[in-house]
């Protein structure tokens, strides 16, 4: 599961290192604590074709879009649903109704500094809670070097019944994270993680007219051994309302 991330680059940076052709007007904050249902950029490849000419050779356009975390299929009667949705399990893309047309043709990457999972003891001995739960010790797990971790995605539109046709307001832009089976060096920490892709894959995963999902798919991966780290860090995260950079300096477990 990936369910907090941070995200602190900024709009100019995003656009420059994912060679971005059409951004938002608007922009938004570093955030260190991303939670499901918030606000976050999702780099995407849309179709652009001429429409004087039906028979245009269709043009593809690289776009930093900014959507809600939590992804609402066009057939969903209430929105809430993306509250549910924040994952996809790789495993059955193109299997699941809510997934099975986004993994055709709406493929997206979702920049982080990196993702953050909670790890509880199994030893009997170990601090407890109220309730006599283990407590549980918040990792952040990125990339050793420092670079973006660019989450692999699928990307919905929602449109409200309630709203007035053509108003764009009507429109929901929502997403989900893909994820996998963690690795023996992660999977201690928790099951599962995000699919990521890496910079020499970023267009054939984007790109709209690859519309052949168990093609794509393989272009996932966990990354190499030991390409990502996980660090102890303090238990503010756990409260959405704390954010800052702070939240990801390493503390002692």
């Amino acid at each position: 599961m990936c369910g907090r991330y941070a995200a602190s680059r900024d709009k100019a940076t995003l656009i420059e290192e994912f060679e971005v052709a059409k951004a938002p007007t608007r922009d938004l904050a570093a955030d260190y604590n991303v939670a499901p249902t918030k606000e976050v950029y999702a780099v995407v490849d849309r179709e652009r074709s001429d429409g004087e000419d039906a028979a245009a050779e269709a043009e593809v356009e690289r776009e930093l879009a900014i959507v809600k975390w939590g992804l609402v299929p066009s057939w969903a009667k209430d929105p809430k649903i993306g509250s549910r949705m924040i994952n996809a399990r790789v495993e059955t893309l193109t299997e699941k109704p809510s997934y099975r047309r986004a993994v055709s043709r709406r493929r997206c990457l979702l920049p982080a500094d990196g993702y953050f999972e909670w790890y509880a003891s199994p030893d009997p001995e170990s601090p407890r809670a109220t309730g006599g739960k283990p407590k549980k010790q918040p990792f952040f797990i990125h990339p050793t070097d420092g670079s973006v971790l660019a989450m692999a995605g699928l990307y919905e539109f929602w449109r409200d019944p309630a709203m007035a046709e053509g108003d764009p307001a009507a429109w929901l832009w929502t997403v989900t994270v893909i994820t996998t089976s963690a690795p023996d060096d992660l999977g201690r920490i928790h099951d599962r993680m995000p699919m990521c892709v890496q910079p020499s894959q970023w267009s054939e995963w984007l790109d709209p007219l690859q519309q052949e999902g168990t093609v794509t798919l393989r272009l996932l991966s966990q990354g190499a051994p030991g390409w990502l780290r996980a660090a102890p860090v303090r238990t503010a995260v756990n409260n959405v309302r704390n954010n800052g950079p702070d939240l990801l300096e390493p503390v002692a477990a």
